[in-house]
């Protein structure tokens, strides 16, 4: 009994927060998932040279080529960035953005590194939210059209960006012995389970949300470090690439979890 209060006050503390802030945190959402892209795109013009000398000695292709790389990513990055924030072409940006997280896994051999690409995957899980977000803005064109039940195609987008999602929290689990760690494993497991299939989604990923501005503030902080220290760069972009999955977060609060979930299927029951 006490257990089901609790999660009765949790949910209605979930339900006012997004009565609150339903106008606005689409848009919160969306600022966060591209903040890791505008960062990178801003990077690529202000490191232009060493961008550009590392993907030349790095693959041996050659001045030419390694500016057609930087060139793209910046161009790609920044321009789908304008275009999202502005809602116009939003599909077509997020297939640009798609392509450049493929291309710099290759480019920087993120592919053989488990941490950065679970961290890449979750990037791409919260892209196939803002994607599916898109689906329902183009369908509202319509109001009052009889349509049928909500698409396929966009509830395992849903679906798809929750799991892919959910591989950053794989990357912060501590296989350290002592409590404190234990006990962070055990609840942040349960919490993406729960967003993974869907059940109670919306409490669990705001819970999220809040543990990773937490872990992001607390550990991410690059303004305290010196910029030219390596590990102010490193930490920069730890912190945009988790902001990015704090705006996919909050896309799965605002949009709720999709016609493939528990939530869902407890409605048809």
């Amino acid at each position: 009994m006490v257990q089901n209060g609790l999660m009765s006050s949790a949910e209605d503390v979930a339900d006012q927060f997004l009565r609150v802030t339903k106008l606005y945190l689409p848009h919160v959402a969306r600022l966060c998932l591209i903040s890791t892209f505008l960062e990178d795109g801003i990077r690529m013009w202000f490191q232009w040279s060493e961008q550009k000398d590392y993907i030349e000695s790095s693959w041996g292709c050659g001045a030419f080529l390694a500016t057609i790389f930087v060139l793209m990513n910046l161009l790609g990055q920044l321009g789908g960035c304008i275009l999202i924030l502005s809602r116009n072409f939003v599909q077509y940006a997020c297939f640009g953005l798609f392509g450049i997280i493929g291309l710099q896994t290759v480019a920087y051999s993120i592919l053989w590194d488990p941490k950065f690409l679970m961290r890449n995957l979750a990037l791409g899980g919260g892209l196939l939210l803002l994607l599916a977000e898109s689906r329902s803005e183009g369908r509202s064109m319509f109001a009052g059209v009889p349509t049928m039940r909500e698409s396929s195609p966009k509830q395992y987008m849903q679906l798809g960006g929750r799991v892919l999602l959910v591989l950053m929290f794989m990357t912060l689990l501590h296989f350290d012995a002592n409590f404190l760690s234990i006990l962070q494993n055990l609840v942040g497991t349960a919490l993406i389970i729960l967003v993974a299939i869907g059940f109670k989604t919306k409490l669990a990923a705001l819970t999220l949300v809040v543990w990773l501005l937490i872990i992001n503030v607390s550990f991410n902080a690059f303004w305290t470090i010196p910029t030219y220290k390596p590990m102010h760069d490193f930490l920069k972009y730890d912190f945009f690439q988790t902001t990015s999955v704090i705006g996919g977060l909050l896309l799965v609060v605002a949009l709720g979890p999709g016609g493939v979930s528990m939530d869902e299927k407890k409605k048809e029951w």
